[in-house]
């Protein structure tokens, strides 16, 4: 069963509309309206000025688990959990960039973001389905209390780097800072660098779409020679 098929049973958030550069930011705190949301906002914002169209997507509220490595996602084309994660990655498939937000818990990035990203970045792909993040430029944003961001950020954007995602920076670190949204309004120098992230990102995907209409070709996917160090 394809990934289109089994997301068709369920649908929570729109497609993309079509026709303009495409970013998805993806919130990965509990709190729908939250902290995280809020610095997701401002980098929209900064987005949606420079005519990309962007959405939000929440992973919810509830529990998000890791990847089992039951292996399904190779014969089914998507995670064998229906849940937000199959909902991302068919809302991926369209976007041309990308924004992974969410809170510091513990001194690292919330675990259900964590647990989310694993199962829908090596569920991405399988099955013969299109790549949905190769050579798409991504982004991480985390928000906080006090301290540990640089530690969430760096969890985060493991996924990018291993994933040939391009990572987008901002003037700053990505953070905000704040326990409530309200306190992160008060964040000046926060919310100044999520508009700057913003224009970055956007700046990027107008210049990766200059090089394909001047008929730059990307590099070809190869999986490349995978080596095991038990002797």
């Amino acid at each position: 069963m394809g990934i289109e098929t089994v997301l068709d049973m369920k649908h929570r958030q729109k497609p993309f509309r079509g026709g303009s550069m495409k970013v998805l930011l993806v919130n990965g705190s509990p709190h729908k309206q939250g902290c995280t949301n809020r610095a997701l906002e401002e980098v929209a914002s900064a987005l949606d000025a420079e005519g990309i169209e962007t959405q939000i997507f929440w992973i919810g509220a509830k529990p998000v688990g890791g990847c089992v490595a039951c292996g399904g996602c190779a014969t089914r084309g998507a995670c064998v959990f229906n849940d937000s994660v199959n909902e991302c990655r068919a809302l991926a498939a369209g976007a041309d960039g990308f924004v992974f937000g969410g809170p510091v818990h513990y001194a690292h990035a919330a675990g259900s973001l964590l647990g989310f990203m694993d199962r829908l970045f090596y569920s991405n792909g399988r099955a013969d389905q299109p790549n949905a993040f190769r050579l798409k430029p991504a982004a991480a944003v985390v928000s906080a209390r006090r301290g540990g961001t640089t530690a969430a950020l760096d969890d985060i954007q493991k996924f990018f780097t291993i994933s040939e995602m391009p990572i987008v920076a901002s003037r700053y670190w990505n953070q905000v800072h704040g326990n409530t949204p309200s306190e992160v309004e008060q964040d000046a120098e926060g919310l100044w660098t999520m508009r700057q992230l913003g224009r970055n990102m956007a700046w990027m995907l107008k210049c990766l779409q200059a090089g394909k209409d001047a008929g730059v070709v990307p590099p070809e996917a190869e999986m490349g020679q995978r080596t095991n160090f038990i002797r």
